[in-house]
């Protein structure tokens, strides 16, 4: 009877501690894999239960993040030239947030799509077709960028690697903002393709980045347009009456191309060669990978080479 009741003694502990681990298993509806839940950019509530493996993603943002957080890209944006992420070379070209090819990303049976919102929103039910859930991200500003870094950490179960990314973009911000002087210079930021110009508002992505690196956004009042909330249309006679000190110029590509076309629209006005920027030629053509698009982590970039050119008008 001693021996049994010291063998009871001995085998209680650990019978109960795989009751306690059995109950934390069906507690978290797996079995040694997390099951994890996030919400996207567009409040919708996204369920793996397991860590995505085959990841497609459809801006460069969302590639370079990915790439940050220790993970890689089966499928990627199309790229007309160098890719924003020399990493995720060999990934398969499957269209973009504008033009998303359903035929690629199928065979590419991806665990997970990161799209645009609100872009892709209406995508969504032909990719899931295709049995890969779907996550939409967004960057209209650096708040946004931490966002989806905070995001795609959830989902690829790098929440520590997220925070330290977090973090850096953080102290870089307060860098620039800690050096920064009590003029500002007057600036117009021009988002253009070709016969196509319109100014960046503050609620876009590079108008919070301008402001943040210490710019004032002559077109900070423009009324946004109805397709394109972050933007305004280029009124000729407000952008004489605020004369820009600096005119910056971004695009996806043709750079040179669509600062034709701007001067070409703005030469029509006759007080146009006496704004500050013309007369002191403060044209500057954005590098588009840093402002034609989502940078990702590579925002801290952007924002030094704003930095740069308005530390040099003081």
């Amino acid at each position: 009877m001693r021996r049994k009741m010291l063998l009871n003694t001995i085998i209680l502990p650990f019978v109960l501690m795989g009751c306690a681990q059995s109950q934390n298993n069906e507690d978290s509806g797996t079995s040694g894999d997390a099951a994890v839940s996030v919400t996207d950019f567009a409040d919708r509530t996204v369920t793996f239960d397991h860590v995505p493996e085959r990841i497609v993603a459809l801006s460069n943002g969302d590639v370079d993040i990915v790439y940050a957080l220790g993970g890689e890209v089966v499928g990627r944006p199309n790229s007309k030239g160098p890719i924003a992420v020399k990493e995720a070379e060999h990934a398969e070209e499957v269209g973009s947030t504008h033009s998303v090819d359903i035929e690629k990303i199928t065979a590419l049976q991806p665990d997970v799509v990161l799209g645009g919102h609100p872009m892709n929103l209406k995508d969504v039910p032909a990719i899931e077709g295709t049995g890969a859930k779907v996550i939409l991200t967004g960057a209209n500003s650096v708040d946004d960028i931490k966002k989806q870094v905070g995001l795609l950490g959830e989902v690829l179960g790098k929440e520590d690697k997220s925070k330290e990314i977090i973090a850096d973009i953080d102290r870089k911000v307060e860098e620039i903002q800690s050096g920064q002087s009590e003029r500002k210079p007057r600036v117009l930021l021009v988002y253009g393709a070709p016969g196509t110009n319109m100014a960046a508002l503050p609620n876009s992505l590079s108008g919070n980045l301008l402001e943040m690196a210490g710019g004032e956004n002559i077109a900070s009042d423009y009324p946004g347009l109805d397709s394109y909330p972050q933007y305004a249309q280029l009124n000729t006679e407000r952008i004489i009456e605020s004369n820009p000190e600096i005119i910056l110029l971004m695009s996806h590509g043709n750079p040179e191309e669509v600062k034709d076309s701007f001067m070409n629209e703005m030469k029509k006005n006759a007080g146009w060669k006496d704004l500050d920027a013309v007369k002191n030629d403060r044209f500057v053509i954005l590098p588009s990978d840093l402002f034609g698009t989502n940078p990702g982590t590579r925002v801290k970039e952007s924002l030094a080479f704003l930095q740069k050119i308005f530390k040099e008008m003081k």
